[in-house]
């Protein structure tokens, strides 16, 4: 928080008007520091238990990263008015067949429901199974304008690998740091990585969902990823003229690079909101153009397009040849005559806490040992 002069980064932005989907095993409403942040959201589960309900607490970590208040004592995110969007696809964080139409139900939802920022602490093997409904779903969230970023995974220092979704083109992938800013030995490592953040020294609920903060040592890509979409729902709060691209560009940009730029490792290196809302020096570039995914947009049918234009007014003449021709009670009403306007619809969009339990090696929150505030 110091290192993102974050109290001063507040006074430019703090989330206001941008909703967050968070993909993952539920989001507990019922958090002081959630409380008021948490939409309805749906549960893509079978048998569900509802979008606030989250056995492991790992969702719930996840939503207070990005959008606690600290009330209560509790969980103090980093864009504290914005909305949580709650899509639950998982009971016990595990990938089974299902898991990838699920996860793509959940971004197909979240698009539909005006989420600008998608967050995925989730991650495993891709089984393939449903690759067209994935690949539909991430290139419909590219057309509507919606980032979405997920966990690269935990297994850096043992069977590195390059997981499911975060290895998909058209989602940005999230390594984490340490509290020195360097590479976590546990995060994995590759081409997928775009960008870092920390996942060491984050704050979580021990020992259990009702119990004190703490930190955890090793809070993984999971907390890596919720805090980089925090920091997306900041800078789209501050720009909201701005697209996609242009604020993937400026996180991008204003990254701790490593030296000799990108690499496997931290990708264009640690996130720097602060220097995005504070120092105004950074060029958001071309509105249009995906500083990661160009080359992938560009094959998209139909295409990607930076902003969605508005559909043109009828005119006066056109208008009139659209209504249909009245019936003889109608006539009778209006006098008979065809100038008259008839009724328009009008439609519009919708607009922490301990990892419970021994979670698997695919679960991005690994938790090691923990320290009391």
């Amino acid at each position: 928080m110091d290192t993102w002069r974050i109290e001063e980064v507040w006074e430019h932005a703090r989330g206001e008007g941008i909703t967050v989907a968070v993909i993952d095993g539920g989001v507990d409403s019922s958090r002081p520091e959630l409380a008021g942040q948490v939409l309805d959201g749906e549960d893509f589960n079978w048998g569900p238990d509802g979008a606030h309900f989250d056995k492991t607490g790992h969702g719930t970590l996840m939503s207070a990263l990005i959008a606690g208040t600290g009330a209560g004592g509790g969980i103090q995110g980093l864009a504290p008015e914005a909305k949580i969007l709650p899509l639950r696809v998982t009971d016990e964080l595990t990938f089974d067949f299902g898991s990838e139409a699920r996860i793509a139900t959940a971004i197909e939802y979240a698009v539909e429901e005006g989420a600008q920022v998608i967050s995925i602490s989730l991650a495993g093997d891709e089984l393939g199974a449903d690759r067209e409904i994935v690949d539909a779903a991430i290139a419909e969230a590219a057309r509507q304008d919606v980032l979405i970023f997920a966990g690269v995974g935990n297994e850096g220092d043992t069977e590195n690998r390059s997981l499911f979704p975060a290895a998909r083109e058209g989602i940005v992938g999230v390594a984490a740091v340490d509290r020195n800013g360097d590479h976590a030995r546990y995060s994995n490592h590759g081409v997928q990585v775009a960008l870092a953040a920390p996942g060491d020294d984050v704050p979580t609920y021990c020992p259990l969902l009702d119990g004190d903060p703490c930190l955890v040592s090793e809070g993984g890509t999971s907390a890596a990823t919720a805090l980089a979409a925090g920091a997306a729902a900041l800078v789209r709060s501050a720009h909201p003229d701005w697209t996609k691209n242009q604020v993937l560009r400026a996180m991008m940009e204003t990254a701790d690079a490593p030296e000799g730029g990108r690499d496997d490792y931290v990708g264009h290196g640690m996130i720097r909101p602060d220097r995005i809302l504070l120092d105004g020096t950074v060029d958001p570039g071309d509105p249009g153009t995906n500083p990661l995914f160009a080359e992938y947009e560009a094959t998209l049918d139909p295409p990607v397009s930076p902003e969605p234009q508005p559909e043109p007014e009828p005119s006066e003449a056109e208008a009139q040849e659209e209504q249909p021709a009245p019936s003889e009670n109608q006539a009778a009403a209006t006098g008979g005559g065809d100038d008259g306007i008839g009724p328009w619809a009008l439609a519009g969009g919708a607009g922490v806490l301990l990892v419970a339990g021994i979670l698997t090696a695919v679960i991005l929150n690994r938790r090691r040992d923990t320290t009391s505030v």
